[in-house]
């Protein structure tokens, strides 16, 4: 049965009603969302146990162990992310409470500081001086002797 209204289907109404209010509490959890640091992690805990922990409290939108990148294993540490409200709930609860057997520590991530990248270059920078192998004449330091007259190294060979 369909019922009109100025000429408007109200059951196609109805139901742009409940999509429009939907979607506005998918963008409404989108925009308030709570960064949750947790730390002291058991190395073996996985990430589907951390959501678990936390869905407690509420929908959990993503949890993330924070593994090394060389060995893939576990760094202890990791993040949550949920609802500001459920969120705050959640720290309130899980703040200093044992997790396979080990302390967590919960607490609202802090954003990140951006940190100038580190280069690995060995073309200078950081005014140490060389370590030279030998004869040369520029007095780097180190270096294992040669023939410029410094005190120190000597003759290896």
């Amino acid at each position: 049965m369909h019922l009109f209204i100025f000429g408007i289907n109200i059951c196609s109404l109805r139901y742009v009603v409940f999509l429009l209010y939907t979607k506005s509490l998918l963008i409404f959890n989108f925009l308030f969302k709570m960064n949750i640091f947790v730390s002291n992690i058991n190395y073996a805990t996985k990430e589907y146990e951390l959501q678990d922990l936390f869905s407690e409290f509420g929908d959990v939108s993503s949890a993330k162990i924070i593994t090394d990148k060389e060995t893939g294993r576990s760094r202890g540490f990791g993040f949550i992310e949920m609802s500001d409200e459920e969120g705050q709930e959640a720290i309130e609860a899980l703040n200093q409470k044992e997790f396979n057997g080990k302390v967590l520590n919960v607490s609202e991530a802090k954003p990140r500081e951006e940190k100038p990248r580190r280069t690995f270059s060995n073309n200078g920078g950081n005014n140490r001086g060389g370590g030279s192998y030998g004869n040369n004449n520029r007095g780097n330091g180190g270096g294992y002797g040669g023939s410029n007259n410094r005190s120190g190294g000597g003759n290896r060979w």
